[in-house]
């Protein structure tokens, strides 16, 4: 019985002392891991995709992705600087590709920063304002931390109790073999799946970091519009964990406002 509360304890303290805050929205996450250990991990399962996968020799559309990238890194770092979160980004070392599949209508950005588009998903983004929603969606993942809370839930769910002796300790072996499974490090690359409230949160961040770097954020609307149609080929794998169409254009409209007055404050 004392060996359980103390289980009990330990569990509590880590979920207590685990925690950090999301920029702009202040929702409490749980944040097991370090972000130096968590954007190591990002770098190397950025670095399997790319050896795995074949850039676009497309030039324009390759700038293009660059571009957009930059001009939201732009706008991501303004905002940090702003609000005194610059320290937030240490380590961050940018990266914008665009990898040349024509069947994966999807995106996405690691902690860190590096960041990659698949050719497959520009005829439903069609121009550069839609391809800011991805980009700035994508983004905001990195920058809300949501692969180190996807992480340092998992750890926290498979370890229990015993998690608190690894973070306390140093010790990243338990977060490096769960960052292992969750990025499919040397098993193939499989990116994170994240939670329908972290896909909500990223949709709000999103908005305002493409508001910020120049683009209109009502594009969403109907970008998210033609991605819920998948383009004339069914569901995307992209939507697979998002929230229902429905919900997601109802709180798209609901930040709207907010996402205008970044908008229109350049």
């Amino acid at each position: 019985m004392n060996k359980l509360k103390s289980a009990m304890l330990a569990f509590i303290v880590l979920l207590t002392v685990g925690c950090s805050t999301v920029p702009i929205t202040g929702r409490r996450q749980l944040s097991l891991v370090s972000d130096q250990e968590v954007i190591a991990m990002s770098f190397q399962a950025y670095d399997e995709v790319l050896k795995q996968s074949k850039l676009s020799t497309n030039a324009a559309q390759t700038a293009m992705v660059k571009r957009v990238g930059q001009r939201i890194q732009g706008a991501v770092e303004r905002y940090m600087a702003q609000n005194g979160y610059s320290a937030q980004l240490e380590g961050y070392q940018w990266e914008f590709n665009l990898i040349q599949d024509d069947k994966q209508q999807n995106a996405f950005a690691m902690a860190g920063g590096k960041t990659a588009v698949y050719t497959g998903i520009l005829p439903i983004t069609k121009d550069e304002a839609g391809l800011a929603v991805v980009m700035g969606h994508e983004i905001a993942h990195a920058i809300a931390k949501h692969s180190n809370e996807r992480i340092s839930q998992q750890m926290a769910q498979q370890y229990g109790g015993a998690a608190l002796g690894a973070v306390v300790g140093g010790r990243s072996g338990a977060a490096q073999e769960i960052a292992n499974t969750v990025y499919g490090i040397g098993t193939g690359v499989g990116l994170l799946k994240y939670g329908r409230d972290q896909e909500s949160e990223a949709d709000q961040l999103g908005l305002i970091f493409m508001a910020m770097a120049g683009y209109n954020p009502e594009v969403a609307i109907s970008f998210w519009q033609r991605m819920a149609a998948g383009g004339g080929s069914g569901t995307p794998e992209f939507l697979s964990t998002h929230p229902s169409n429905d919900t997601r254009i109802s709180n798209i409209q609901k930040h709207m406002p907010e996402a205008k007055k970044y908008y229109n404050a350049r």
